[in-house]
């Protein structure tokens, strides 16, 4: 796991080590174990690495690294079946100088050149020069898990890194985009769906998930080509559920088999949900002897509704675990959210990340290198309780007496819930049934009404932006499609959060859920194993029921991982903090001065948009 930048130009005093060092050294808490700068003999290309070891802590791991005197790579991430595929390069006659899986991906590239990608269970992001084709191709994992943004001036200059500030260290410039900024302030959207590559800042790209491109360093023309997708109208109507129960279990535990390799100290993050308790509980059954007690840390807030400690001391007395725990408080918040925002240079939906932050935190004070954490299930399995709406309109469509049967049982289940309440029938929830299309131009009717009667927006910036709305994706129509957006367009900045908070302690997140195989897999199952008698995960929890207590197995309540956040928001100097930036940004004309007047509230996590912890973001936005 390391940092990585790099510069291509056709003009070589654009490329010095000194600027290369300078783009490594802000993202050293990616990489405090080693450093490295590159520049190829033509002077046309530069890369740069900082390296956190974890596979093969020896000299011999240290990067920029070089192979066959053709390769040079900066290489971000893990390739967890590099074992496997070192088997495969060995009998093709490829030697290697190390036990790296760095080294095993410049031997794939040589032999399967752009298709090696398709071998490759694991999460990455990587620039590889190629001296004899004088080209350099660089790719991103699968589900984006690792970070790629990248600015390019065409014909001129290609430069990348792991983190944005890395390309503010080489001089390049930090100007908010104000397009996103309105869809962000107006809707909460932190994500174009139609250009995931737009970030809050202009001439800053991220390379989409699954994408890979090709610099020719001559030219510096280039593309970008998607190598992996999900199908997921094919379904196999034909499978068993305990056919599909084995599967499943096979593949998950080929998943965390491999996620376990590695030279330094393992742990997990364990939230009390089903789904990081059966990454516990599987690493505990792969852990036959019980000689290691598995470390395990989790965020707990004592006396809080949504406080999730009763769960995980249920597998605490199941399982042979070594706990650890942080509560994070009001104080927490006020003294870090600068630090933590620092780190992950865009804005977040709610104080659950800073959470998150803070178990990193203490990961480290434990010095534990790597977690493995249930993360990407709720995507591939419908964990989210909003995706009952789409299986109920796809059951109805095609199966009436089935829509009958898991609306009944459905709204049994959670009639009394003061968690995951049944939805109350008001203006807002039929919007909901809406299509995302629909919704779309309900929100922007909305925005110019309330702007006209009550105006948020300084009305210029309103004027100049509200036409540049983002657009949903199209709306689905089944359970199966919705999955699929969700892991396409609301995954990735999960998968940010959890990138940028681990690495700014020096710790590695590693996701058994996010296996493609078992992705794939998952996406060929009926809606009926994944919702079914009015539970979600369905064929995750009679898959893994005997490895946990009953009440997580079967807990039907969902807790998004969510802190107090509206009492810790509740402190005047965090009230204090919300209305600075409201002046500022009145200053900086995008808001209307009659929201000075408004009195800052505390919010519950991931309330509505046009809030105090919205203009708590903007803060550090506009630092």
């Amino acid at each position: 796991m390391c940092g990585i930048a790099g510069i291509i130009s056709v003009n070589k005093n654009e490329i010095t080590t000194t600027r290369l060092k300078a783009m490594t050294d802000v993202i050293a808490h990616r990489g405090p174990d080693g450093e490295g700068q590159w520049i190829n003999p033509d002077g046309r290309t530069g890369l740069g690495n900082r390296r956190l070891s974890i596979i093969d802590l020896s000299e011999a791991g240290r990067q920029p690294m070089h192979y066959m005197d053709r390769y040079t790579i900066t290489f971000n991430g893990e390739i967890y079946n590099y074992v496997e595929l070192k088997e495969m390069c060995l009998k093709k006659g490829y030697v290697f100088t190390s036990q790296t899986d760095t080294e095993v991906l410049m031997a794939m590239y040589d032999w399967k050149k752009e298709e090696c990608l398709q071998y490759l269970d694991g999460m990455f992001a990587f620039a590889l020069h190629d001296e004899a084709e004088r080209k350099v191709f660089m790719a991103r994992d699968r589900f984006g898990e690792k970070p790629f943004y990248y600015i390019s001036q065409p014909g001129q200059l290609f430069a990348f890194a792991s983190e944005m500030k890395a390309l503010w260290a080489a001089g390049f410039k930090r100007e908010v985009n104000k397009r996103m900024l309105y869809n962000y302030m107006a809707f909460n959207y932190t994500q174009n769906a139609e250009d995931p590559a737009e970030t809050f800042f202009e001439d800053i790209r991220s390379l989409p998930a699954a994408h890979h491109i090709s610099i020719d360093t001559e030219t510096l023309a280039y593309d970008s080509k998607k190598y992996w997708d999900i199908d997921h109208d094919r379904i196999d109507t034909a499978i068993s559920i305990e056919a599909a129960k084995e599967k499943f279990k096979e593949l998950f535990y080929t998943s965390v088999t491999r996620r376990l390799r590695c030279d330094v100290k393992v742990g997990s993050s364990l939230s009390g949900g089903i789904d990081s308790s059966i990454v516990v509980a599987v690493i505990d059954d792969l852990n036959k002897e019980k000689k290691i007690k598995q470390s395990t840390f989790s965020a707990i807030f004592p006396g809080y509704v949504k406080d999730e400690s009763s769960y995980i001391d249920l597998l605490l007395d199941k399982l042979k675990l070594e706990p650890h725990f942080t509560s994070p408080s009001g104080e927490t918040l006020l003294k870090n959210i600068d630090e933590c925002f620092y780190y992950q240079e865009e804005p977040f939906g709610s104080a659950s990340v800073l959470t998150q932050y803070e178990v990193m935190k203490l990961a480290k004070r434990s010095g534990v290198t790597v977690l493995l954490d249930g993360q990407g299930a709720d995507e591939l399995l419908a964990g989210y309780h909003s995706f009952y709406t789409i299986f109920f309109k796809e059951l109805k469509a095609t199966n009436k007496d089935s829509y009958q049967e898991e609306k009944e049982a459905y709204k049994k289940k959670f009639k009394d819930s003061a968690i995951n309440p049944l939805p109350e029938k008001s203006i807002r929830y039929y919007a909901g049934q809406l299509g995302w299309i629909e919704k779309d131009k309900l929100k922007k009717i909305y925005e110019k009404f309330t702007q006209l009667v009550n105006p948020y927006f300084n009305n210029d910036f309103f004027d100049e932006y509200r036409k540049e709305q983002f657009n949903s994706p199209a709306s689905p129509d089944t359970l199966n499609r919705s999955l699929y957006n969700s892991l396409h367009f609301g995954l990735g900045e999960l998968l940010r959060f959890a990138d940028r908070n681990s690495m700014a302690h020096s710790r590695e997140i590693r996701l058994p859920f996010l296996f493609h195989e078992l992705a794939e897999f998952l996406f060929t199952l009926p809606s009926s194993f994944k919702i079914h008698d009015g539970w979600t995960k369905y064929i995750e929890r009679v898959s893994f029921e005997n490895l946990l207590p009953s009440f997580i197995a079967w807990r039907k309540d969902k807790i998004g991982y969510e802190p107090p956040q509206k009492d810790w928001m509740q402190q005047n100097d965090i009230k204090d903090k919300v209305m600075a930036v409201r002046e500022l940004l009145v200053k900086e004309k995008i808001l209307h001065r009659s929201v000075l007047n408004d009195p800052v509230t505390a919010n519950d996590a991931n309330i509505g948009t046009k809030n105090s912890w919205s203009h708590l973001m903007l803060s550090c936005l506009f630092k």
